[in-house]
């Protein structure tokens, strides 16, 4: 059991080359199993011993001891990775401990959010994935990115995946949870009056995982892109939102087709707009940037009315 384990006796169990194998073994042994869904490898104490490198039976109960509990559980059938198990062995299948391969500068399509260039370059940084203006040079957009997702792709294919992968994150983002480990996350808007960001969209939604500390922000109107209501709007005017990278909705902003306001207190509403031509989708936001109503308008008259 692990309730009396320390994080630092947690992780001290991986410092044994034998343990690592082990957990190696199981993964491998999952992925090499041809039943389709046939749920999580299960090894004996026998298989186990024939595929890892270890001087006698009574060793490898010893490691088998150890690692049951933290990344291993054990069953009538067997051995099979717990939750820790899962996660630490494919981070060390992936080689995601490495430092990922240089990328950039390349150039990409989008529009600065601050200078309203089209001269955008994508390149690593620290292990993040970062767009620049070299017009007004400045930072327009910044994620994280792993090493595997860096090793085994280049150029186009490399900035779709960070597309992809950050559309998936806006959406868990907006439902809710933490694309990080999957806790619950908190959220606020708030406004910030002396953005650098352009006056169409000053508000800014900040959210929190209070299970493993990591923060999300990003401007409001960013924020329901990846709501139905949006998707579906965009969609209907040639544009698929969820192939987007941040970085190719700042001309929206920048050119103040999509907005946000608060437009009440006590408790605070927001409302934030989308324009394509002569149509418009409204999502209507509460303190917690949880959208709780939309509708469509088209102009009429230079204004945007229901449709």
């Amino acid at each position: 059991m692990t309730e009396n384990r320390s994080a630092t006796d947690i992780f001290r169990l991986l410092a044994d080359d034998t343990r690592v194998d082990i957990l190696r073994a199981v993964a491998v042994s999952q992925y090499e199993r041809e039943q389709v869904g046939a749920g999580a490898a299960e090894l004996s104490f026998s298989e186990i011993y024939d595929r890892v490198d270890v001087e006698n039976t009574s060793k490898l109960s010893y490691h088998l001891g150890e690692l049951t509990g933290a990344y291993l559980r054990k069953s009538d059938d067997g051995y099979s990775l717990s939750h820790a198990g899962e996660r630490i062995v494919r981070f060390i299948l992936s080689g995601n401990y490495e430092q990922p391969p240089s990328f950039g500068p390349e150039p990409v399509d989008g529009t600065c959010v601050y200078c309203g260039a089209t001269a955008l370059e994508a390149r690593l940084s620290h292990q993040f994935f970062r767009v620049d203006c070299t017009a007004c040079e400045r930072q327009v957009t910044g994620q994280p990115i792993t090493p595997a997702q860096v090793e085994t792709r280049d150029g186009e294919s490399l900035v779709r995946s960070v597309k992809l992968r950050s559309a998936e994150t806006g959406r868990q983002i907006r439902r809710g949870t933490c694309p990080e480990c999957r806790a619950r996350l908190s959220a606020e808007v708030v406004a910030v009056p002396e953005s650098p960001l352009p006056d169409a969209d000053s508000n800014l939604v900040t959210s929190a995982c209070e299970a493993c500390l990591r923060e999300y922000n990003s401007p409001l109107t960013y924020s329901v892109v990846s709501h139905p209501a949006s998707v579906a709007f965009h969609w209907e005017h040639g544009v698929d939102v969820t192939a987007r990278g941040l970085w190719e909705f700042h001309e929206h902003v920048y050119e103040g087709r999509w907005t946000s306001e608060r437009v009440g207190s006590d408790p605070d509403e927001y409302e934030v707009v989308m324009r394509q031509g002569d149509d418009a989708v409204r999502l209507h936001l509460d303190s917690t940037a949880t959208v709780v109503g939309t509708e469509r308008v088209r102009r009429e008259s230079g204004e945007f009315r229901r449709s």
